[in-house]
């Protein structure tokens, strides 16, 4: 069995995963706009994003992503059938590759490249969008929260791949 230090095992991330699903929030409470592509702009966010508009750029919470597989633990955890990516008011869906390893890793999807940041905490929105117990069913599977390091196109089908730990 192969061994390593604790900083080693973290810093590996082999899987490549795939970007789904796409979603614009461009005010606060507006609807979700769901597209094919978006433009990440460096240092800010998705552009037509609620968080791109901020001054002096987003913070950390530039973009939101949210793990494709944590979907049907949600609805299950809910009673839905299905649960949309909509309902949630993350940005980015993503399968194949575990968000939560590549919180504090540089990671490229498409033409951009992003920094995790941290995790992605449910809101109470999350009990008018998933009944009760949205918000508790949300607790450790809402996803991440990055910076956009490098701007560009992003696609649905994009790959997800980490590029290793943000430098520190």
């Amino acid at each position: 069995m192969a061994e390593g230090t604790l900083k080693e095992l973290l810093a590996t991330v082999p899987q490549e995963g795939e970007l789904t699903w796409i979603g614009l929030r461009p005010a606060r409470g507006a609807p979700v706009e769901v597209r094919t592509e978006a433009e990440l702009v460096a240092h800010h966010g998705l552009e037509g994003d609620r968080y791109r508009g901020r001054k002096g750029g987003a913070g950390k919470r530039q973009v939101s992503l949210v793990q494709a597989e944590h979907l049907p633990l949600l609805a299950a955890w809910t009673g839905h059938d299905a649960v949309d990516p909509a309902w949630l008011r993350r940005n980015l869906v993503v399968r194949g590759i575990n968000l939560v390893a590549l919180k504090a890793h540089r990671f490229r999807i498409g033409d951009a490249v992003l920094e995790g940041a941290g995790p992605c905490e449910p809101c109470s929105k999350m009990l008018d969008a998933l009944g009760a117990g949205g918000f508790a069913a949300m607790r450790g599977h809402g996803g991440i929260v990055a910076r956009v390091v490098l701007g560009g196109r992003i696609r649905v089908y994009d790959p997800v791949r980490s590029l290793g730990p943000r430098p520190a």
